[in-house]
């Protein structure tokens, strides 16, 4: 079946890396069914501002883009998507996220990453669906501090809920690829940044601060590293695994079980920069690409917060040759001038 035959569900389209993924898919001629309830955790105008700049895009590509308003919780609205438009790859990236956020509410993590999850898993069931991708987090290493983080590593000591609910989607997705033979990849994502970034992340935070003369907090008194990966690089990665689904691994030993892969079509992969910078350099970089310098007010750790991050990406290296590309201070000033733009 030719790629423009080809019909893709992406959850979560009008999402930061959603937005970016759904446009990659229509230049690469996949018809695209975009999904997300718009809620308002952060700025819905950017939400909306991000499903323009898509249906404006698409326009140039035989206008191969559909969107659908929806709550993943919505069993109904799932199965009769599934059933009406009968896609051949499901990206799920639709999650209520943020890991503070989690702390006082956490009954929309559990609707959504969840209940939201299972129904979309079991739609892709019914439905024989051929790829199923879903994001997971760096946060499901929680407490570990073995560095870099590995997809061999075990993830059983989560620190936030947020983390716990992305580590049961992996466990979840790992049970229908052994019972329903369906593939499944899932993708620990870190830190990912750059245009139509997210409002509720450091990158933004910063940035909006420094450009208004109001301080930042950094937390554990500037004591934090952060794997920081370039949206591009993120969205190359994903049209990797679109081309190249799990499959099983057959020298898989149950007694010495490799928790990133499996007997069944299932596979872990870290989508990472391979690098780590302690936060103030980031902050740095970013007060030399404005010509500001911020104004920092150093603050203690944050509950569910990890200190330090980094991946170890070389099962997605020889999975689908993925490398990054984008340098930090090349990543800062197209995420800088996209700023400037968008907020004039």
């Amino acid at each position: 079946m030719a790629n423009n035959e080809k019909l893709v569900l992406v959850t979560g389209a009008a999402g930061f890396i959603g937005s970016h993924l759904s446009k990659k898919l229509i230049t690469n001629k996949y018809k695209v069914i975009g999904f997300d309830n718009l809620n308002d955790y952060y700025d819905l105008n950017l939400k909306k501002a991000r499903l323009e700049d898509i249906k404006v895009f698409s326009s140039k590509y035989k206008n191969n883009w559909e969107f659908i308003f929806g709550d993943l919780e919505d069993k109904d609205k799932i199965f009769g998507i599934f059933k009406k438009y009968k896609p051949s790859l499901v990206i799920h990236l639709a999650a209520q996220a943020g890991v503070r956020y989690s702390i006082q509410n956490p009954f929309s993590y559990v609707n959504s990453n969840l209940v939201g999850f299972v129904n979309v898993l079991e739609a892709s069931r019914l439905m024989k669906i051929e790829n199923l991708i879903f994001a997971s987090s760096s946060s499901v290493y929680g407490g570990n501090e073995k560095i870099p983080y590995s997809e061999t590593d075990e993830v059983n000591h989560p620190i936030s809920l947020y983390a716990a609910t992305k580590k049961s989607n992996e466990l979840i997705a790992h049970s229908y690829s052994h019972l329903f033979n369906l593939p499944c990849t899932g993708l620990r994502l870190f830190t990912v940044y750059g245009p139509w970034g997210r409002p509720d992340m450091a990158p933004m935070i910063f940035t909006k601060s420094i450009l208004e003369r109001k301080a930042i907090n950094i937390f554990n008194n500037g004591e934090m590293w952060r794997d920081f990966t370039y949206i591009d690089d993120v969205i190359n990665s994903i049209m990797g695994i679109v081309k190249k689904p799990a499959i099983k691994n057959v020298s898989f030993n149950k007694k010495i079980p490799d928790p990133s892969t499996s007997w069944a079509p299932y596979r872990i992969f870290n989508i990472g920069n391979r690098s780590s910078i302690k936060l103030t350099k980031f902050i740095s970089i970013l007060e030399e690409e404005l010509g500001l310098k911020a104004i920092k007010c150093l603050k203690g750790l944050e509950p569910g917060d990890v200190i330090s991050t980094k991946a170890d990406t070389n099962a997605i290296e020889k999975w689908i040759g993925y490398k990054p590309k984008t340098s930090l201070e090349e990543g800062i000033k197209l995420f800088v001038n996209w700023y400037r733009n968008f907020y004039n």
